[in-house]
Order: structure tokens, then sequence, then C-alpha cells
């Protein structure tokens, strides 16, 4: 099965700070861009930066919890490959940034086993990036 590529755009108040945010910490290409929006190579899908007011759950976050962590909702993110996704945390934790959730492994011996980190752009939307030992159990029960 090929995996279409999804499109999401999201709410960010600072625009120049979002925009050095996914630029420079995450190292994600630009591509089209106004005065008021920036889109964004997201590992290969399009994420979409939009000037706007600041929403609710940026400005307050709402958690649900998640094998003894506090998990902010809402969030969106990307699984990845499991050796890109040691060198992101590596990547984040030598930008010395601030997790809501550090990097480890949840479900640690059970089905759904995953590698997984939160954390806010500066304008308080959360981001979740997983990985799988075993990509096949993505959608476990």
């Amino acid at each position: 099965m090929t995996l279409s590529p999804f499109h999401l755009a999201i709410p960010v108040y600072d625009l120049p700070a979002a925009r050095a945010f996914y630029g420079k910490v995450f190292g994600l290409e630009e591509g089209r861009s106004s005065e008021r929006w920036v889109d964004f190579d997201f590992f290969g899908h399009q994420l979409v930066i939009h000037e706007h007011p600041k929403t609710p759950s940026q400005q307050q976050a709402h958690t649900n919890p998640v094998d003894g962590h506090d998990v902010p909702v809402p969030h969106f993110g990307v699984v990845l490959d499991w050796d890109d996704w040691e060198a992101l945390a590596g990547r984040l934790k030598s930008l010395d940034t601030r997790f809501v959730i550090e990097p480890y492994i949840r479900f640690k011996g059970e089905v759904g086993e995953q590698a997984t980190m939160f954390l806010l752009d500066p304008c308080g939307n959360a981001l979740e990036f997983k990985a799988f030992k075993d990509i096949g159990q993505l959608f476990a029960k």
C-alpha cells in the first residue's frame, strides 16, 4: 500500500517564531508562503502554518492520561522509522528543547510498544513524534 501524504493547516499567533521553529529546530524545507502562511515539507507531508489569533487549546492545554503521562490534546505528529526517531530525539535534545513528555519507550514489552515524545511549538501547538520497532503493530489492539 502506498501512503498518501496528508495536508494539515494549523493556527500560529506568532508567524515568525513558528516559521523559525519548524524551519530551524526540525530543519523542514519551506514550500510556498505569503505574509500570513507558510508551507513546510513535514517528513513528506504538507504542513501549513497560518497566522491566526491564539486558540483556546493554545492558551490552556488539555490532557488525557496515557501510560502514566498527561498527553496533550489536541496534538499531531508523524510516525517515523526507529532510526529517524532516535536521530530526531537526539537533535531536539542537543538544541535543549523543552519537552512536554521526554523521549521514552511507551508500552514497553506490550503490544504496540513504541518510542514517543511530545513538545510544543512556540504558539502552543502540541506535537508527538513516535516510532514502532514493529510497524505492523501501528494499529494493534
